[in-house]
C-alpha cells in the first residue's frame, strides 16, 4: 500500500509538472495553515518546483499553534515562504460590514480573504494557486466556496483523509503536524470532526464502501447533498440567447 502510494504521489509531481507547462505559468503559490494536508501539498510543490514554489501562511485571529506547525514545516524543508497578517483586514471588513452574530459568516470571510492573497501572490509571480481539499472533504462540501475551495489544481483530491496522513510519512512531514486534530481555524477550539458530526475514518469507510452505521451514512449523504452546488462552477441557464453561438460551452 505504501509503495503505491508512494508511485502516486511521484505522479502526482510529474502532473503537477505537466498543467504548469499546459498553462504557460512558472511555479505554484500554496496557502500553508499548519496542517497535514497543505503540508502534503506543498511538499509536493517543492518537488515539482524546487525553486519556484511559495508557501504563504495567513493568519487572522490564529491559533498560534497554526503558525508554529506551518513554521516547523518550512524550516525542516527549507521551503520558500512569506507571512501576509490578514488580521487587521479582517477586523476592518467585519466592522464595515455591520454584523456581529452569525458566526460562519464571519468565519467564512477568512477562507475567502485568503485565496484573495493567494490569487495576488500568484498573479505577481506567474504562478497558479494548488489547493489542498482531500477526497474527503470535497465529497461532504467540507470547505468554504470561493475560499479554501477555489484553486487552479486540486493534487490530493483523490486521497482520503488516511491516505494524506501516509502520504506525510513518506514526505517526511513532522509528527506533530500528522497528529494534530484536523481544524479549519475559523474559531476559538473548532474542529473538522466536530463541525461535521463524523471522523474521518467513518467518512473515508463510507467512501470505501465499508461498513458504517446508519446514522453516520445517512449524516455523509445529507452533507453530500447539501454541498452538490459548491462541487460546480456557478449555474447557467440551460437557454440561450439567439444571438449566441450554439455550440459554446460553459
Amino acid at each position: 500500500m505504501m509503495q503505491d502510494l508512494k508511485q502516486y504521489l511521484s505522479y502526482l509531481v510529474k502532473w503537477i509538472k505537466t498543467e504548469i507547462t499546459k498553462a504557460r505559468c512558472d511555479g505554484f503559490v500554496v496557502g500553508l495553515s499548519g496542517g497535514v494536508d497543505s503540508a502534503v501539498v506543498s511538499l509536493l510543490a517543492q518537488q515539482a518546483f524546487p525553486d519556484h514554489h511559495l508557501t504563504v501562511m495567513m493568519p487572522c485571529h490564529s491559533d498560534q499553534f497554526d503558525q508554529e506547525c506551518a513554521q516547523l514545516l518550512i524550516n525542516h524543508h527549507q521551503l520558500n515562504s512569506h507571512i501576509v497578517d490578514l488580521t487587521s483586514t479582517y477586523d476592518n471588513l467585519v466592522a464595515s460590514l455591520g454584523f456581529e452574530s452569525h458566526q460562519l459568516a464571519l468565519s467564512n470571510i477568512k477562507p475567502r480573504l485568503r485565496m484573495t492573497t493567494l490569487y495576488a501572490l500568484a498573479q505577481s509571480h506567474n504562478y497558479m494557486v494548488l489547493g489542498t481539499d482531500n477526497a474527503d472533504e470535497w465529497f461532504v462540501g467540507y470547505f468554504t466556496k470561493y475560499g479554501d475551495g477555489a484553486a487552479d489544481l486540486v493534487p490530493i483530491i483523490h486521497l482520503l483523509k488516511s491516505e494524506v496522513q501516509q502520504a506525510a510519512q513518506l514526505l517526511g512531514v513532522p509528527s506533530q503536524i500528522i497528529t494534530r486534530p484536523p481544524t479549519a481555524g475559523l474559531w476559538d477550539n473548532q474542529t473538522d470532526e466536530k463541525e461535521m458530526k463524523v471522523t474521518y475514518q467513518q467518512l473515508d469507510h463510507f467512501l470505501q464502501e465499508k461498513a458504517v452505521p446508519g446514522s453516520i451514512s445517512q449524516i455523509i449523504k445529507q452533507l453530500h447533498q447539501r454541498s452538490e452546488h459548491k462541487r460546480h462552477l456557478p449555474k447557467a441557464p440551460p437557454s440561450v440567447f439567439s444571438s449566441l453561438i450554439s455550440n459554446i460551452k460553459y
